[in-house]
């Protein structure tokens, strides 16, 4: 059993989607980082339900700090904190005891915990517990932007309706750009269109899912190991922590396949006195490690599995098949909520290689 994510930087969870609270602790975060609250707030609203396109259960999803905070500065202390959960409507998940929802952990989590778990809601597998992921990568997303990296995600598709691509010679204006939208689209005029699909699919007792793509620029080169702790192995390693995630690609990914090694490779060439690529097929990073470009990664995010349409299943407990009809609160999407949860992740990867590679003194100016 292991809620602990990170080397010299560590997060580790606690709670349950209808428990009393979630919460984290984030260990091995450096002393003197500006704790910025507006950014916090922002990355946390960006999580929280709103519409119809997403859950009917609202939470406040303000974090408590109970430790390793003091006077908006880090202490360098592990930082404990919790978010209370006041929305919760157990009783919806009454006819669900012992039936295991298709695309969902109730089978798997009955037997890895014995019959022990509290499944109501999902538990500890919920995507509930992505707010504390949310509010830490905040805490790591404070600590980056004293050093000048930026981290966005799009969602690059959404149900086969596409955003335009990256604008990869102004990745900071395009990731300001998604920094200021709660609907992360670099098309404004594609965000209609995904929430109206988005409606289709609630109407239709459904959901959808998508694609998300993230640039993280900046970056000093050196980041990452070879094979095991290769910053791709870390990265995917978080991301897959997301409930929903089910693939991830770097670069051109897959593309590849469909490539020669003269079209694949990123040549080399010297600009303004640095080491630089032409360009950035392999999204920012060689051999598991960085080269100073920007990472460039994608991650596929299936469709909500909770859905009312009727559905053939097991009741585990009883041993015998059974329908399924899910009601209750649930998003008929949670791409959009999605990004920030990869944008946080991302900043905790990173700031834990930042304090690996450079240590817990110097990770503002190691190159």
């Amino acid at each position: 059993m292991k809620n602990v994510i990170g080397n010299n930087l560590t997060l580790t969870l606690f709670g349950e989607s209808h428990g009393k609270a979630i919460g984290g602790v984030l260990d091995g975060f450096p002393a003197g980082v500006r704790i910025d609250e507006e950014l916090i707030e922002d990355m946390m609203s960006k999580r929280r339900a709103a519409g119809t396109i997403s859950t009917g259960r609202q939470e406040a999803d303000i974090p408590e700090f109970l430790s390793g905070i003091k006077n908006g500065v880090s202490e360098g202390t592990p930082i404990a904190f919790v978010i209370a959960n006041k929305s919760q409507h157990s009783g919806d998940y009454n006819a669900l005891a012992g039936i295991a929802r298709p695309g969902h952990a109730d089978y798997t989590g009955h037997v890895h915990y014995l019959g022990f778990e509290d499944a109501r809601g999902g538990g500890h597998f919920s995507g509930r517990l992505t707010a504390v992921m949310v509010a830490a990568g905040a805490l790591c997303m404070c600590m980056l932007k004293e050093r000048g990296i930026a981290i966005g995600t799009h969602i690059a598709s959404l149900h086969g309706i596409c955003d335009r691509k990256w604008n990869e010679a102004d990745l900071d204006q395009e990731i300001a750009l998604l920094n200021s939208r709660r609907f992360a689209v670099l098309d404004e005029t594609k965000e209609e269109v995904m929430v109206q699909e988005i409606e289709k699919a609630r109407m239709d007792l459904d959901s959808v899912g998508g694609i998300l793509e993230t640039a993280v620029v900046h970056l000093p080169s050196g980041l990452g190991d070879p094979e095991f702790d290769s910053l791709e192995s870390m990265i995917a390693h978080a991301m897959f922590s997301i409930p929903a995630v089910k693939g991830i690609q770097f670069g051109k990914g897959f593309d590849f396949a469909e490539m020669r090694g003269s079209e694949a490779n990123d040549p080399f060439e010297m600009k303004d006195g640095k080491v630089t690529t032409v360009t950035n097929n392999n999204g920012g990073i060689n051999g598991g490690i960085t080269n100073g470009m920007p990472v460039l990664f994608s991650t596929v995010i299936k469709p909500t599995p909770s859905i009312a349409r009727k559905q053939k299943t097991v009741s585990f407990t009883e041993g015998k098949n059974v329908e399924v009809e899910i009601h209750g609160r649930h998003d008929p999407a949670i791409i959009h909520r999605a990004r920030v949860v990869q944008d946080a992740m991302s900043a905790l990867v990173i700031a834990d290689a930042l304090v690996t590679r450079f240590g817990q003194i110097d990770w503002r100016k190691g190159q």
